[in-house]
């Protein structure tokens, strides 16, 4: 990838297609809208649809009616291109294996063969129980990953520098600071099913598209260190970042695709405007949505 000046603003929207969209991704995506506007710059779509064992057109066609539905409009994306085509993961797979091999040849990955059980009986739990445990090392000592031309067949992971502290700014909850080896350990950046890793995939989209600022859900806060990383090591500039509170149920718990009475999918059916469904989001207290009831199951971290 060569580096480029950046440009104005950019920013973008990047849903997956594995569930229909809820109003966590609506807060989500009002305030990377908003603050694209605010600066005059460019609002991109994103279509995240790496995992093709869960991803599904009826989805995406969801995601892109419920988007348009609630007045999102962005000016490039996978239903109307723009410089940076193509704006679907699915189809962006050259980008991916570039960087991987980038990697690979700077000795920045490594190849893994840990299982899922071996990896459960040694890892290192984390503290946040949403995020991936530490991984415990047994294949960080490899040294045969220019033997592979290609990523498939084993995972990759990336070696972290242990010890260092990885500080950034968040433009909404201010200085952070993880340490490597410690909150975050050696992490996947490719599948052994063949697949390009989340961490990997949305880093070289990010630097691709030119993206100045990343709007996103705080759960991702920890994902933002190792990105840097990766950054760094593509030789690529770190955009500003802005981490959203997460909205969540009348049980403390962070929205998911499985809460399926609040995707906007159906709450459209049900009935509710879009204004209703913005405002739920933006504030988790709604107002006028009294027929909705299930807009009421929700409030703010």
């Amino acid at each position: 990838m060569e580096t480029a000046p950046r440009p104005t603003y950019r920013g973008r929207i990047a849903p997956s297609p594995t569930g229909l969209l809820h109003l966590g991704h609506v807060r989500t995506f009002s305030i990377a809208a908003q603050r694209a506007a605010e600066q005059g710059g460019t609002l991109i779509l994103r279509n995240e649809d790496l995992d093709l064992q869960r991803c599904r057109p009826d989805f995406t066609r969801a995601m892109l009616e419920d988007l348009r539905w609630l007045g999102f409009r962005w000016s490039e994306g996978p239903d109307c291109g723009g410089p940076y085509a193509p704006y679907s993961q699915s189809e962006r797979r050259g980008f991916y294996v570039l960087a991987w091999r980038k990697l690979r040849d700077a000795g920045f990955i490594y190849p893994c063969t840990c299982s899922r059980k071996d990896l459960a009986q040694v890892a290192t739990a984390p503290n946040d129980a949403d995020d991936e445990p530490v991984y415990p090392g047994r294949c960080r000592s490899r040294t045969d990953a220019a033997q592979f031309d290609e990523p498939a067949g084993v995972n990759w992971r990336f070696r972290v520098p242990d010890g260092e502290k990885v500080y950034f700014t968040d433009l909404h909850f201010g200085q952070q600071c993880f340490v490597a080896g410690r909150d975050l350990g050696d992490f996947v950046v490719w599948r052994r099913d063949d697949v390009p890793a989340y961490q990997l995939a949305v880093v070289v989209d990010d630097a691709e598209m030119r993206i100045t600022e990343v709007v996103r859900g705080a759960d991702l806060l920890k994902s933002t260190a190792r990105q840097i990383l990766l950054l760094r090591a593509l030789g690529e500039e770190t955009p500003k970042y802005f981490h959203c509170d997460l909205v969540r149920d009348q049980n403390g718990q962070r929205l998911a695709k499985r809460h399926d009475s609040l995707s906007i999918r159906h709450l459209r059916e049900s009935g509710a405007s879009s204004g209703d469904v913005l405002k739920a989001a933006e504030s988790g207290l709604p107002t006028g949505t009294a027929s909705h009831p299930q807009l009421l199951d929700i409030k703010d971290k």
